[in-house]
């Protein structure tokens, strides 16, 4: 099953009973190298390269459910990048289209 690290809303329940119809389960995890950035509408992932690490939460989810994160996220807005996280799970995140890594 796919690994979902999310730093914003995908962590408020009403934003997951609406995308995916349950409330998901997960545990606190990091992005190394990534900060928040407001280089876009909302909070995004912004790969700095440093020391820093974004604090955020990896969820199990189906691939159903990743294709429900794609729509939500508005694929012309944002886009999903695997990553390896701060426990050294491989996961996807979401980053805004206008910033680079």
């Amino acid at each position: 099953m796919p690994l979902l690290f999310s730093y914003g809303s995908l962590q408020q329940d009403s934003v997951q009973m609406s995308t995916f119809g349950r409330l998901l389960s997960g545990e606190r995890d990091g992005l190394p190298g990534y900060e928040a950035s407001m280089a876009g509408p909302n909070a995004n992932a912004r790969f700095t390269g440093g020391g820093e690490t974004l604090p955020g939460v990896v969820f199990e989810i189906t691939d159903a459910e990743l294709a429900a994160a794609d729509e939500y996220e508005e694929p012309d807005s944002y886009t999903r990048r695997q990553v390896t996280l701060a426990s050294g799970k491989q996961a996807w995140v979401y980053t805004y289209t206008g910033v680079a890594d």
